[in-house]
């Protein structure tokens, strides 16, 4: 199989989306991707039971992308093997009534991971720069002071919440959240060919809605809004990663094995070692409990 790099997917620069394929050869057959996955789940698994114990660090892992990119899919098949107290998944709709009488960003404080957890954001406080910008009346919904239409929706607007975006990420770094912040860059033909198989296949049909149709029309607009949010918010702490999602299986190849290679990079992340005293006494503890078998 092709050799995974981060880098060759971490955004550094700024980027174009035109300009990035969304499909990647791994030199593997179908077979050997879901092999190469099934590795890579299990190691994740192993050293997330490590962090928890370690109980220093908590991993936010987002995930962006046009509908049918395979968002559900692929937190099914990478995190499949992880101890179910070890990662939560947050998938975040239309605000609800008590979540707009916060700040954009206040559902996503509140479900951020515990230490020693992954949280995995279907949707993300970036939809807050992105449906939104497509469709600025959804604004009024939040019931901003000084926002009184969309015309009083300006760039600067725009700039504050990405600025405001930044500064939560960097302050959650700070405090030990490692983020990985993920784009799955799908090609508009392969969503069209997803979109019709939900139509053919009757068990899939409860997952299509004429809304998709509706957004797809504004396919240019949400790439647009898509690129610019990925070039202002990619940051050492916070990298974005584009990541080739025709073919579903190499997209959770590649995205499992990130984690993982960035993941090893972090070197205090260790199982906790008992204390001295606890540790010299390790053979009378063994003899008291065998005792109990009489």
């Amino acid at each position: 199989m092709k050799d995974i790099s981060a880098d060759s997917f971490k955004v550094t620069k700024s980027i174009s989306l035109k300009e990035i394929p969304t499909s990647i050869d791994l030199e593997a057959s179908e077979k050997k991707k879901e092999k190469e996955l099934n590795k890579l789940r299990e190691k994740l698994s192993e050293h997330q039971d490590i962090m928890y114990a370690h109980n220093k660090y908590s991993v936010l892992i987002c995930l962006q992308g046009m509908d049918t990119a395979g968002k559900d899919s692929l937190i099914r098949e990478v995190f499949k093997e992880f101890n179910p107290r070890g990662v939560v998944v947050h998938s975040f709709k239309t605000p609800s009534k008590l979540e707009l009488q916060h700040d954009f960003l206040w559902r996503h404080v509140i479900a951020l991971p515990q230490r020693g957890k992954y949280g995995v954001f279907n949707r993300t406080h970036y939809e807050n720069v992105l449906v939104t910008r497509v469709h600025p009346e959804y604004i009024l919904g939040e019931n901003i002071p000084g926002i009184n239409s969309v015309d009083d929706i300006t760039f600067d607007f725009w700039e504050k919440r990405f600025e405001q975006i930044n500064n939560f990420e960097k302050q959650i770094s700070d405090n030990g959240t490692i983020i990985f912040k993920f784009f799955l860059h799908l090609g508009k033909e392969e969503q069209r060919q997803r979109l019709l198989r939900r139509l053919n296949k009757a068990k899939h049909n409860w997952k299509f809605s004429p809304g998709d149709l509706k957004e797809r029309e504004r396919w240019d607009d949400y790439q647009k809004c898509y690129e610019e949010a990925i070039n202002k918010t990619s940051k050492e702490h916070a990298p974005w990663y584009i990541i080739p999602s025709d073919n579903k299986e190499a997209a959770r190849v590649l995205v499992a094995q990130i984690i993982y290679n960035e993941m090893q990079k972090i070197k205090d992340i260790e199982e906790p070692k008992l204390e001295n005293n606890i540790m010299e006494n390790i053979e009378m503890y063994k003899k008291i409990l065998s005792k109990e078998e009489n």
